[in-house]
């Protein structure tokens, strides 16, 4: 019997094949979900760990944040795999995976494997995620082209669903044009705080330069970008980025950079330094002066910091 060491195989396979239970269980192989082994040099990705599971679970199709890993969306991180199957009967159970029941689920088949639909990748995570997470989900899977807005939308429709609360919530914020999860963060400050909502990617210059702003308030003239600091060590971004910033404010636009701790540990000083930028040039939008319950339960901030 030959074996292909770089894909999944079951452990008695393996032994079928002439290899010793040393060798099966020593370090030249990953052990998954007990029974399972792959040459220990092959990435356990998202994919792979999809793989792994249909080899224990029958008919089961890779789901929630593992699905969504496969089709290249952003979720949290996490250590267990989720799978889909059709029955009850069909469940297994294994450390580091999870299966869920759905018997009405759309899957597809990516290479081979099979994988619940974007879509309802989507609708299954709308349970277990938040509203910003979920978003941040959708707008990632937009982004990568694994589904549209329009195909989110005709899965909230579909009159047998059973839709989570969160789910048309998130649907209605997620947007064409987000390219990065920090961005999409950055654009759910503004507006789940009751700003308006900023043109996304918006495309400025003239003859001789071209730019594009995250967020652009156009009419106002105010861009908000979200600095990750990955192109400080390259010399050439480093000066195009010098060159953007002088034909802005050549040109009246008010940049506003916003970091990740803008986001994560004040976001109504954030929002309120936006709100400040706005009303100088003639929006004004009456704000208190600390977050409303609603915006804090999606962005909580840190109590311990503190807008210097």
């Amino acid at each position: 019997m030959d074996l292909d060491l770089t894909r999944p195989f079951l452990r008695s396979d393996g032994l079928s094949a002439g290899l010793t239970k040393h060798h099966l269980d020593g370090a030249s192989f990953h052990s998954v979900f007990g029974s399972v082994r792959l040459a220990a040099d092959v990435p356990l990705t998202p994919e792979m760990m999809g793989r792994c599971a249909a080899l224990v679970v029958p008919r089961c199709a890779a789901s929630h944040q593992t699905a969504a890993q496969i089709w290249g969306g952003v979720v949290p991180e996490t250590a267990t795999t989720h799978v889909t199957v059709p029955d009850a009967q069909s469940r297994r159970s294994r450390q580091g995976l999870q299966c869920h029941v759905d018997a009405a689920a759309t899957v597809r088949r990516r290479h081979g494997l099979l994988v619940t639909a974007p879509a309802q990748t989507f609708l299954d995570l709308a349970g277990p995620l938040s509203c910003v997470d979920l978003v941040v989900l959708g707008d990632s899977l937009v982004h990568r082209r694994a589904t549209t807005v329009q195909e989110l939308d005709r899965a909230l429709a579909e009159p047998a669903v059973r839709l989570p609360r969160l789910a048309p919530q998130a649907a209605a914020l997620v947007r064409v044009g987000a390219e990065s999860p920090m961005e999409t963060r950055t654009r759910l400050v503004l507006v789940l705080a009751g700003l308006p909502e900023p043109v996304l990617q918006h495309e400025v210059g003239d003859e001789t330069h071209r730019f594009r702003l995250d967020l652009a308030y156009p009419e106002l003239k105010i861009a908000v970008e979200y600095d990750g600091r990955q192109h400080a060590d390259d010399p050439r971004q480093w000066q195009h980025d010098l060159a953007r910033r002088e034909w802005l404010d050549a040109h009246g636009w008010r940049v506003i950079v916003v970091t990740t701790t803008d986001v994560y540990a004040t976001p109504w000083a954030t929002v309120l330094r936006v709100a400040g930028a706005m009303a100088a040039r003639g929006y004004v939008k009456a704000l208190p002066s600390s977050a409303p319950p609603a915006f804090a339960g999606h962005f909580p901030g840190q109590p311990w910091r503190r807008a210097g």
